[in-house]
């Protein structure tokens, strides 16, 4: 797409968490390439690397969060203080954008025509309707999920599910009951007030855009919202394969996974991986390792640094365990995922299921292994097991036996066979979705329409 001068630009304010500045930025990018200038407005938790953004301004403001805080594993409670702290600094810093544009002229003004961030920030919409700023909410989740939750509180006072943990709950389907209650785990006072707000000011707001979805990944529930929002809806797809070659990643990758990929067949590497914030025990540490290891089939494991409760990486494992996984695979702290899912050695991926990586699994067409922990991901693995049947779910087993069934299965029997074509169809469909006259095309033209009618 062809980059011209309009003159407008655009706010945006990404939350500072990895699956939700990734499809910010990505965002950020192919407005640009519109001819959009960009400003990203950041918090100084999780700060984005602007020196991989060069074409884009960035603005830190102060969010106040102390130490302990940073490292709460309570993301609910984390994002609930960020929208206190942040509100007085954001609402200065943007004002003060805001008279600076007024104040230019000549070939030096930019209009800034519109505030584009994160559906969790709860403070923008009221600050962008006292500055008559249009606002536009950027959701990280499938659709799907994104309707479904705001049912949550409802279920908790209910409390009448399903009878059996593996009925379907109609409210919010294809969750099965046992979904719900992991989810419903979350503190009551603060998730159901909060997920009250993220509704009110989503269907307040100029528009919702959807980074990572199209309709062939959610068309019912993309009919469904745009009649209960009444906004315009904008489905953009996998909006990461729109651009390659710059990361958005907070922590370092490590590279030599790529040369060691090199010397592994095709589709022979199961890749496991759980994501910027999942956390796991020391046992269950083992228990994937051991069923890798019985797997018998090469792996690429990521181990993030502090993933592991109550130790910093991986010294906890047994010099015995380490020499056999070293001897058949290889773990990293982190990974170039994009460029991982991509090498012709994987044959299938033991993800969490965030949507950030479902999708990007899909695009790749690398069947999965589900093994969902929190919040989104639970939908997510029921969609790649049970609606699109392009993996296998463990069904929170992290048992040895389990992964390593799993992995056999999906690389070496024919149920792994049926399972790779039908992704093959599905990464078809999704990969049309973003060509010329595809569903996801023709949303990023009419986002692109609307921003610039502000």
């Amino acid at each position: 797409m062809e980059k011209t001068n309009n003159g407008l630009r655009v706010i945006l304010f990404p939350l500072p968490i990895q699956g939700c500045i990734n499809p910010m930025l990505q965002l950020a990018k192919i407005l640009h390439s519109r001819g959009f200038s960009i400003t990203v407005i950041h918090t100084s938790f999780n700060a984005p690397k602007a020196s991989c953004h060069p074409l884009f301004t960035f603005l830190k403001i102060e969010d106040g969060l102390s130490e302990i805080e940073t490292r709460t594993r309570d993301v609910t409670l984390r994002l609930t203080i960020l929208n206190r702290r942040c509100e007085s600094p954001f609402r200065d810093c943007l004002t003060k954008l805001l008279r600076s544009s007024d104040s230019k002229t000549g070939e030096e003004k930019q209009r800034i025509c519109c505030l584009i961030d994160d559906s969790q920030w709860i403070f923008t919409q009221a600050l962008a309707k006292s500055l008559n700023l249009p606002r536009l909410a950027l959701i990280a989740t499938s659709v799907s999920f994104f309707r479904g939750h705001f049912v949550l509180p409802q279920l908790r006072r209910q409390r009448c599910l399903p009878v059996q943990d593996s009925e379907q709950v109609k409210e919010f389907l294809p969750h099965r009951k046992k979904d719900i209650y992991r989810l419903l785990a979350e503190k009551t006072e603060i998730l159901d007030d909060y997920l009250n707000r993220i509704y009110e000011t989503a269907k307040a707001s100029s528009g919702l855009i959807f980074g990572s979805s199209c309709e062939e990944l959610d068309q019912d529930s993309l009919t469904q919202a745009r009649q209960e929002f009444q906004v315009p809806i904008f489905a953009i797809g996998p909006s990461h394969t729109r651009f390659t070659g710059s990361s958005s990643s907070l922590l370092t990758p490590d590279e030599t996974c790529i040369p060691w990929l090199d010397r592994q067949e095709d589709k022979s590497v199961i890749y496991a991986s759980f994501g910027s914030l999942v956390t796991i025990r020391e046992s269950e540490l083992l228990e994937i390792a051991w069923g890798l290891i019985n797997s018998d089939r090469p792996f690429l494991w990521v181990v993030r640094v502090g993933s592991v409760n109550g130790t910093k990486w991986i010294e906890e494992i047994p010099e015995e365990v380490m020499e056999m996984l070293t001897e058949k695979g290889k773990i990293v702290k982190w990974a170039p995922q994009l460029d991982v899912l991509k090498h012709r050695a994987i044959g299938g991926y033991l993800t969490h299921n965030g949507w950030n990586s479902t999708v990007e699994s899909i695009c790749e067409g690398v069947p999965m292994i589900c093994l969902p922990f929190y919040w989104d991901q639970m939908l997510n693995a029921r969609f790649v097991s049970e609606v699109w049947m392009v993996g296998l779910h463990l069904e929170n087993r992290i048992e040895r036996n389990e992964i390593e069934n799993a992995v056999r299965r999906l690389l070496l029997e024919t149920e792994g066979e049926a399972i790779r074509e039908r992704m093959e169809l599905l990464k078809e469909k999704v990969g049309g979705s973003i060509k010329p006259n595809g569903s996801a095309y023709r949303s990023l033209e009419h986002l692109v329409d609307h921003i610039s009618s502000f």
